[in-house]
């Protein structure tokens, strides 16, 4: 894995084994950031990264300068993880949270948030609930991004708020926004 822009471009970040992840592909990381560089400043930019693993997206989004990303996952040595390579990186902008997504979407953030991605696991059923859940409590500004990455299998087009859906292989993004 390697992060593919801003101020650590280039730097490779190898993650322990056996963690229970599936990262996206580095492909499909840099078409997206390609598409959310037509669009954002990221500096200031406040990202939530959903569904965390291995914190690929959350390094791209601190290596870009982003004010704060933080990072959800149930997984505590995946958390483990994401938190002592932003150390050794000095990614001071990362945070993170233990937490079962859909447990830590029932509250309302203290602040809504620029950009939520997430990227839950293939086979999880609730998956389609996610715009939802987000839009209806809040978590987002007005104008602000919500970025799903799923599988082929799942239809988002009739979505509130949907955009625009990629495809890069095996990987589909699904873009949200309230304007």
């Amino acid at each position: 894995m390697r992060i593919i822009g801003g101020t650590h471009k280039g730097r490779r970040i190898t993650p322990p084994p056996r963690l229970p992840v599936r990262p996206t592909t580095d492909l499909a990381k840099e078409s997206l950031f390609n598409i959310l560089n037509n669009y954002l400043d990221f500096e200031d930019l406040r990202v939530l990264d959903l569904f965390a693993g291995t914190g690929s997206i959350t390094f791209e989004f601190a290596s870009r300068q982003a004010a704060v990303v933080d990072s959800v996952d149930v997984n505590f040595k995946c958390l483990e993880f994401i938190r002592s390579t932003a150390k050794e990186l000095h990614l001071d902008n990362i945070r993170t949270f233990r937490a079962d997504v859909f447990k830590f979407l029932k509250r309302p953030p203290a602040l809504p948030y620029d950009l939520i991605f997430s990227d839950a696991p293939y086979d999880l059923a609730q998956v389609d609930t996610l715009p939802e859940i987000i839009y209806n409590q809040g978590w987002l500004k007005k104008d602000a991004w919500l970025i799903i990455e799923h599988p082929r299998s799942i239809d988002f087009t009739r979505q509130q708020y949907f955009d625009q859906q990629r495809n890069y292989g095996k990987v589909n993004f699904s873009f949200f926004r309230q304007s």
